[in-house]
């Protein structure tokens, strides 16, 4: 345990859940296998040395963005009844230099879509997920700006005006 959470900082907070995961080292360099609850294996690399074997964890914070936001989407659009036959996403983060770190500064999220789907559907399934219910883009939002753009059937929807 943490000694912030022994030492009582998250007193006040409502509805707090805490979450664990573990890393272990899988080889003498950087390769590290990560699992949470539901123990499924993750590995972890730097991207210096070649071929890597695992994602880097920057990659992983835009997988994260990515898979969060599609779970809900996908959640919200066969609750509405919406057909879906394809969905891919890109996650693209700018980073910035301060130095030694290169944190992200602004992430985009392309959602592409397929099947039988209400435009204004898709623009307020994507809304509810950026704006209310992906955790992790939640998370970030006091340092890191998330935006998106959303393609439905080959056709670039407007996210403002719908």
């Amino acid at each position: 345990m943490f000694p912030a959470f022994s030492a009582g900082l998250l007193v006040g907070l409502n509805k707090t859940k805490t979450m664990k995961v573990n890393l272990e080292r899988k080889n003498d360099k950087f390769l590290f296998e990560a699992k949470g609850a539901s123990d499924v294996p993750v590995f972890i690399d730097n991207k210096t040395d070649e071929p890597s074997k695992g994602a880097s964890p920057m990659e992983l914070l835009l997988m994260g963005v990515g898979g969060c936001s599609a779970i809900d989407v996908v959640s919200i659009l066969k609750k509405q009844r919406q057909e879906i036959t394809a969905y891919k996403m890109e996650v693209e983060g700018q980073r910035k230099d301060t130095g030694d770190a290169k944190p992200f500064e602004a992430i985009h999220v392309s959602l592409h879509l397929e099947g039988k789907i209400d435009d204004a559907k898709a623009v307020r399934a994507a809304a509810l997920s950026f704006e209310k219910y992906c955790s992790v883009s939640i998370t970030m939002q006091a340092s890191v700006k998330v935006t998106y753009s959303i393609v439905l059937n080959g056709k670039s929807l407007n996210v403002l005006d719908i």
